[in-house]
C-alpha cells in the first residue's frame, strides 16, 4: 500500500519533513505526499524557504501544487481519505489538539517535539493513540541521527567498555524566525523545552531515567548534571553525565552540536561544525568514523513508514509517546531545579 502523506505546517520543520519523505520515496519507500496545510496561502505554492539551525536541503521547489492538494483548513486535510500519515510541524501549543484530531480521523501521526509542555497532555495522546489503534511517534530526531545512532550502538553492545563520562552541548543564537512564538516561554517552553530537549531525551535513550537532576542557568541557557545509580550502588549508570543547551548567544554565533563520551576503551567525539564530524580516540590514535549519509529527519521518517507497513505496535517504535512523557517530566524537574537551586528527584 502506498502511504499517503499529509503535512500540517509549512515552516522550517514542515519543509524538512517534506524533503525527508521525498528522499524516502526516492530510496524505495512506498509513500507519496498528497496534501499539505498551512494558514498562510502563500506557503501552498511549493516554494522552499529558509530558517532553522541545520541545513536540510537544496532549496529547490518542495512540491508541485498541481499534484499536491493545499489547504488553509486543517480539517479538510484530515478528512482526505488519501492521507494515511500526518506530519504535524506547527507550534508546540497546537500539537496536542491537532494530533488528537488526526488520531480521531484515523491517521497515523509524526509529531514534532516537544510533544507538549505538560505530562498530562502527553498522556492524553497516549490514551488517544491506543484507542484509535494508530501510531503517534514523537519526532525525536537525534535518536535517528547516524553518528548518534552509532553512539547508542556502542553503549548498548559494550564494545568500547563502560561509559565513564558523557557531555552533550547544543548552543546557538535565538531563533530569528517566528519570534512571537519562540520568545514566549509559556508557548515554546524556551530553549529548555525546544532545544535542550534533544540532549535530555538522548541521555534517557542511552542510560534510562536518571535518579535526579541538578540544573543551573535559565530557561534560555541551562546546564544539567544527571545522576544515575552507579555500579557500586547496584546500577550501571555513568558517574558523570552533563548536557548544556541554550539559544542566548549573540546573532551570528554559529550553531553548535557536540558530544564527548568517554568509554573505558576510548573517547568518542562528535562535532557538527567539523568534517569529519565523528572521531574515536583510543590507543594514542584518532580514527574517523563514517556513519554514512542522511540526517535524523531521514531516519525518523523511514522508521515510521516501515513501522506502518509492518503493522508495528507503538511499543516497537524507536521513539514513543512513553519516551516523550518521560522527557517532559525530566524537563519539568530541570526547570524546578533551576528555580530552587537544588537537585530534584525524577
Amino acid at each position: 500500500m502506498t502511504i499517503g502523506i499529509g503535512v500540517i505546517g509549512l515552516g522550517f520543520m514542515g519543509r524538512t519533513h517534506i524533503g525527508a519523505y521525498a528522499a524516502a520515496r526516492a530510496a524505495g519507500h512506498d509513500c507519496r505526499l498528497v496534501a499539505v496545510s498551512d494558514r498562510d496561502p502563500a506557503r501552498l505554492t511549493g516554494e522552499a524557504g529558509g530558517g532553522g539551525n541545520i541545513a536540510t536541503g537544496s532549496g529547490e521547489r518542495l512540491f508541485d501544487p498541481a499534484e499536491v492538494r493545499g489547504h488553509t483548513d486543517v480539517a479538510a486535510l484530515l478528512a482526505d481519505p488519501a492521507v494515511h500519515l500526518v506530519s504535524i510541524c506547527t507550534h508546540t501549543d497546537t500539537h496536542v489538539p491537532l494530533a488528537l484530531a488526526a488520531l480521531q480521523a484515523g491517521k497515523h501521526v509524526l509529531l514534532e517535539k516537544p510533544v507538549a509542555l505538560e505530562p498530562a497532555d502527553v498522556q492524553r495522546l497516549i490514551d488517544a493513540s491506543q484507542m484509535a489503534g494508530r501510531l503517534c511517534m514523537p519526532a525525536m530526531c537525534m535518536r535517528f541521527w547516524p553518528e548518534w545512532a552509532w553512539l547508542k550502538g556502542k553503549v548498548a553492545d559494550g564494545s568500547l567498555g563502560k561509559v565513564r563520562t558523557a557531555m552533550f552541548q547544543r548552543l546557538g543564537s535565538g531563533p530569528a524566525w517566528a519570534p512571537e512564538f519562540y520568545r514566549n516561554d509559556a508557548k515554546s517552553g524556551g530553549a529548555l523545552f525546544d532545544l535542550h530537549i534533544h540532549d535530555a531525551d538522548f541521555v534517557c535513550f542511552l542510560f534510562g531515567a536518571p535518579l535526579e537532576v541538578s540544573s543551573a542557568g535559565t530557561d534560555h541557557h541551562v546546564t544539567t548534571l544527571y545522576r544515575f545509580r552507579t555500579e557500586d550502588q547496584g546500577g550501571c549508570g555513568p558517574r558523570h553525565v552533563v548536557a548544556a543547551g541554550g539559544w542566548d548567544h549573540a546573532p551570528g554565533f554559529p550553531f553548535t552540536m557536540r558530544y564527548v563520551v568517554n568509554f573505558e576503551g576510548g573517547t568518542a567525539e562528535f562535532d557538527l561544525s567539523r568534517t569529519p564530524t565523528l572521531r574515536l580516540h583510543r590507543g594514542g590514535q584518532s580514527e574517523t568514523i563514517d556513519c554514512g549519509p542522511g540526517t535524523g529527519y531521514d531516519g525518523e521518517v523511514r522508521h515510521l513508514l516501515t513501522a506502518i507497513q509492518a503493522s508495528t505496535p507503538a511499543s516497537g517504535l524507536k521513539a514513543s509517546l512513553a519516551d516523550a512523557l518521560l522527557v517532559t517530566r525530566l524537563l519539568q524537574a530541570e526547570r524546578q531545579s533551576l528555580r530552587s537551586g537544588r537537585p530534584v528527584a525524577i
